[in-house]
């Protein structure tokens, strides 16, 4: 779904904008300046991930980010290309939405109740766990 998703940007000539991006360029339009820490809780992603996005959305000039109340915060703002793309974003994300709930209609179960399902049994038992349980003991390094 991601790459078609890309690709829907690239046919609308958006150049550098990765689907992971929109949700929190949509929330520093609504929100305002923020914290890397704050678009994170935002976003429901660790700090980390989101770290690495605010790099990369830098990168290609859709935010800009400086100093915070203290020396160890980033404040995160949209830059006005930034800006120029959330109305696209949010279009996307609503028809996103709604391709979501007509695929959802056309299986024989609740896809959300799939990604329930599967998240409840990895709480159970990583996917690590089960991926070394049938790895051949033979294939370890030296």
């Amino acid at each position: 779904m991601n790459d078609d998703i890309a690709r829907l940007y690239a046919d609308r000539g958006v150049v550098g904008v990765r689907p992971r991006f929109s949700m929190a360029l949509i929330r520093l339009h609504h929100l305002g300046p923020m914290t890397i820490r704050a678009l994170a809780h935002e976003v429901d992603v660790s700090h980390s991930a989101m770290s690495q996005t605010i790099t990369v959305m830098r990168r290609e000039g859709l935010v800009s980010a400086g100093a915070g109340d203290d020396a160890r915060t980033r404040l995160v703002s949209l830059t006005a290309l930034g800006r120029e793309l959330v109305p696209l974003l949010e279009a996307e994300w609503r028809a996103t939405e709604s391709a979501l709930a007509e695929l959802d209609a056309q299986v024989p179960y609740p896809l959300a109740r799939v990604v329930a399902d599967l998240a409840e049994a990895l709480a159970h038992r990583s996917f690590y766990d089960r991926v070394v349980a049938h790895l051949d003991p033979s294939t370890d390094a030296e």
